[in-house]
């Protein structure tokens, strides 16, 4: 199973494995590039198997979506505990981003990268998510404490965030070579400067 925090076990039950490989494959090949073969004789499975526990292709993107939606809560949630304050919350999210896709690279291009609207049309759009949810509250929270400029929550997240998801698309797609630490202290100075208080 793909985690974000902790790793693999060694001995995976077949469920796991099965989310493993197509997350693999589907971020090297492309979701309409692969198939539930594919997907088996990457997960060494029985075909049954992956029928038996998602019904298919399908069924295996949108188990795979909802895991690894969760992880990027986790994500969220242990830094909201972790840190105080819209900017110190909204930074420390960014850092992890910008880890994360270092060390944790096929789960952050299919959950960012991906066009799951293209293969899971009924799935709402990710910025509905609750981790989504979640950051435009920490937005919202920053406007009323004063540390954000008042604004459209929307407008005001999608400058903060979008930001660093372009970096992390451009990282993924070999634009940038060097890992997005070095352009963390940068963009978090140029997004603070145009989103304080006024």
């Amino acid at each position: 199973m793909p985690y974000l925090k902790k790793c693999t076990p060694e001995n995976e039950p077949v469920d796991c494995r099965i989310l493993t490989a197509a997350l693999e494959l589907f971020v090297e090949r492309g979701y309409h590039n692969v198939s539930v073969h594919d997907v088996q004789k990457r997960a060494n499975v029985s075909i049954g198997s992956i029928y038996n526990h998602f019904g298919g292709k399908e069924g295996i993107a949108k188990a795979l979506y909802h895991h690894l939606i969760n992880e990027f809560d986790e994500l969220v949630q242990d830094v909201l505990a972790e840190a105080s304050g819209a900017r110190a919350r909204c930074n420390l999210i960014i850092q992890r981003l910008f880890e994360y896709t270092e060390t944790r690279r096929h789960i952050i291009a299919y959950m960012l990268h991906a066009k799951h609207r293209e293969f899971m049309p009924e799935e709402p759009p990710l910025c509905s998510s609750s981790p989504f949810v979640a950051l435009r509250d920490i937005v919202r929270q920053g406007m009323e404490d004063g540390e954000i400029r008042q604004g459209d929550p929307w407008v005001i997240t999608s400058v903060l965030f979008g930001g660093a998801i372009r970096l992390v698309q451009l990282r993924l797609d070999g634009v940038i070579d060097a890992p997005l630490m070095t352009h963390y202290e940068e963009l978090v100075e140029a997004t603070w400067q145009g989103l304080g208080s006024a």
